[in-house]
């Protein structure tokens, strides 16, 4: 689907569940997502992503390696959840194996489907929230051009009261003028 430079964006295969579970069981992936996912876990969210992108035509797509053939982890647009500040709008998001931390990967994965965006959605404006912190997370959204919504953090709907990843900072990216 979209190609940079190290990377391939690309819609998810049957292949790819135990190696991204492989991903989904790292704490230091985890860390700001929630607990480990189980083999089924990361099945279900490759279905449901598979899905998104045969409907609408796109999704949080695999990302894979072009020297290897690694899976990295994912990156792409969803509409955002429903009861918080971005719900229905596209909502970028991500995440990477560690070993391909620092390395500037993440960055070149999150360009594609912002640009991706920009030409094919009709909106202006691209969103991704985090938990504040999740300094990594935001500090890429800053590298991509995102600008902190300032007074547009809010508590997840889907977290309970009392859990410490429920409050979400939110950041945004508009189109560029042409």
């Amino acid at each position: 689907m979209i190609e940079t430079e190290r990377l391939l964006l690309r819609v998810w295969r049957e292949a790819d569940v135990a190696p991204f579970h492989a991903i989904c069981i790292d704490p230091r992936v985890m860390e700001f997502v929630g607990p480990p996912w189980s083999l089924d876990e990361a099945g279900r969210f490759i279905a449901k992503q598979r899905e998104f992108q045969h409907k609408h035509g796109y999704c949080n797509w695999a990302i894979e390696q072009k020297a290897d053939g690694a899976l990295l982890g994912f990156c792409g647009i969803k509409p955002g959840p429903s009861g918080t500040p971005v719900a229905g709008r596209p909502d970028i998001g991500w995440r990477l194996a560690f070993p391909a931390w620092g390395m500037g990967l993440a960055r070149e994965a999150a360009a594609g489907p912002i640009a991706w965006g920009f030409a094919h959605l009709s909106d202006d404006i691209i969103w991704a929230k985090t938990v504040p912190a999740n300094v990594r997370s935001w500090g890429l959204m800053l590298r991509l051009g995102m600008a902190y919504v300032a007074g547009a953090d809010f508590d997840h709907p889907a977290l309970s009261e009392g859990d410490p990843l429920r409050r979400h900072v939110l950041y945004r990216i508009k189109r560029p003028d042409d």
